[in-house]
């Protein structure tokens, strides 16, 4: 078996996180990750013995620059290095752009896409120092072809692609990959504020006949960190059951 990794999944409390920080742990891997506040599932994890030395928890919005650096800094102090960083935290605010809030739109942009930044510099320096590292960035298919409603939430994920690009060319030559998945409609609270006929369009209009679950964009991301996978960096690989093809 591979030694465990040093893993940090922003945004893991529920949901596509959730799913996320599961898939790790089951590998054997140390998790760390962050959520506004803890949820039944960070409490079975903390209260679990065979998760008692490989998962950390903490409070933190990553939106405010202070809680994201200490966030960082506590993962550092309790295991020294960071191997994976999956940026996973994220909001959607939907509405019409003539109608959104400058309030709505701070908080998407400051959490989608500055707070991700900050967390990618903040690792990415600790990771040059250890040789290297895998980077995962959770964009979305409304990124790549737009959604009515959801112009900001879909700038910041078209932002997020345009990071992966940059940063996998800044940091190839340094053993560090960064990609992204364009995630598509999953069965996540992310989903629940759509009623049911929109949903049944979506899985109509999906060639694999059904909306996704957080396992599907685990195993794409087993794919992305798997240590032998470093020649597949600045990529973006949509995930989304062919919704887009």
């Amino acid at each position: 078996m591979s030694a465990p990794r040093t893993v940090i999944v922003t945004g893991g409390s529920r949901g596509l996180g959730q799913g996320i920080v599961q898939s790790f742990l089951d590998a054997g891997d140390r998790v760390a990750t962050c959520s506004r506040s803890e949820t039944d599932a960070v409490r079975a994890w903390q209260s679990d013995p065979q998760y008692a030395d490989r998962f950390l928890f903490r409070e933190a919005d990553l939106a405010d620059r202070e809680q994201s650096t200490q966030f960082v800094k506590d993962v550092l102090t309790e295991w020294k290095s960071v191997d994976v960083l999956i940026n996973n935290a994220g909001v959607a605010r939907d509405g019409i752009l003539a109608l959104f809030s400058d309030e709505d739109t701070d908080t998407v942009i400051d959490l989608n896409l500055k707070a991700t930044i900050h967390v990618t510099r903040q690792v990415v320096r600790n990771m040059l120092v250890h040789g290297g590292g895998r980077i995962v960035n959770i964009s979305s298919i409304v990124g790549l072809t737009g959604y009515r409603g959801l112009t900001v939430y879909g700038a910041t994920k078209a932002a997020l692609d345009g990071f992966t690009r940059a940063l996998a060319r800044e940091l190839g030559s340094r053993k560090v990959t960064v990609n992204s998945i364009a995630s598509g409609y999953l069965r996540t609270e992310m989903s629940h504020g759509l009623d049911g006929g929109q949903l049944d369009q979506i899985v109509r209009r999906t060639p694999a006949g059904r909306l996704g679950e957080p396992a599907d964009i685990a195993r794409a991301i087993d794919f992305l960190v798997d240590p032998r996978n470093d020649w597949i960096t600045g990529q973006v690989l949509v995930v989304d059951g062919g919704l887009t093809a």
